[in-house]
């Protein structure tokens, strides 16, 4: 099984913590990078080569990482002269990929099971897997429905329930034959493709721990966690 870990971003959003430290390699509870719990997690996962697409501060990560020998994995690059989008690198190296493959940003927290993502989405048959992830927005007001200037509904502080993409998936390579490499390639554009198309991705629904590292917010809350949460993620690894 192979992994392609998307770590290519300035993680611009997580300044200052990014400002000389590329964002997967964050520390996460004074003793891990990010980077390396999941590396960790594919390993135990059952996951035996992986490909790490880089671009800024991109020699770092590949000096932390090298070869992934201390992880049992075998690790190698792909590096992003210019901004490619979030499935942009992929075409670069579509080539040297296998038929099948899990695809995930660097930078998230999760107890999910990687293995069992490539699996179903084998099973699948469909061209792309999207893990997903429950939500609830707290709306702080309100809410009005209007008609042509008059009030027809009225909710008081609604939530609203909707699901969202967790940053990993299960990628059939024949998926990424219709684009073409050096152009970028963003994860809206290829969903919406698909949506219009005769198959569309599946679903992994998924309802354990995720946290996506995206703002100095989530990341404090992933230092103040991670004692609570450490067994659960690196179970195995």
């Amino acid at each position: 099984m192979h992994a392609v870990i998307l770590a290519g971003g300035k993680g611009v959003r997580l300044r200052p913590y990014t400002t000389a430290l590329p964002k997967p390699l964050v520390p996460i509870g004074d003793q891990h990078a990010i980077l390396e719990i999941v590396l960790r997690q594919l390993a135990a996962a059952g996951f035996t080569s992986c490909t790490l697409a880089i671009g800024h501060l991109g020699q770092i990560i590949r000096a932390y990482v090298g070869n992934g020998s201390r992880w049992g994995l075998h690790v190698d690059y792909s590096n992003e002269e210019s901004p490619l989008g979030t499935m942009g690198p992929l075409l670069t190296m579509r080539d040297r990929l296998p038929d099948t493959f899990l695809v995930m940003n660097g930078d998230i927290l999760t107890d999910l099971d990687y293995r069992d993502v490539l699996l179903r989405h084998r099973s699948s048959g469909a061209p792309l897997t999207i893990t997903t992830y429950a939500r609830k927005v707290h709306i702080d007001f309100g809410v009005l429905t209007t008609d042509a200037g008059r009030v027809v509904g009225f909710t008081e502080k609604p939530s609203v329930d909707y699901r969202v993409s967790m940053g990993a998936y299960g990628l059939s390579r024949e998926t990424l034959d219709a684009y073409t490499p050096g152009l970028p390639l963003g994860f809206d554009e290829l969903v919406l493709d698909l949506l219009r198309s005769s198959n569309p991705p599946h679903a992994y629904e998924f309802d354990g721990y995720w946290l996506d590292i995206g703002r100095p917010d989530d990341y404090d809350r992933a230092n103040a966690e991670f004692t609570t949460y450490r067994s659960l993620l690196l179970k195995g690894a």
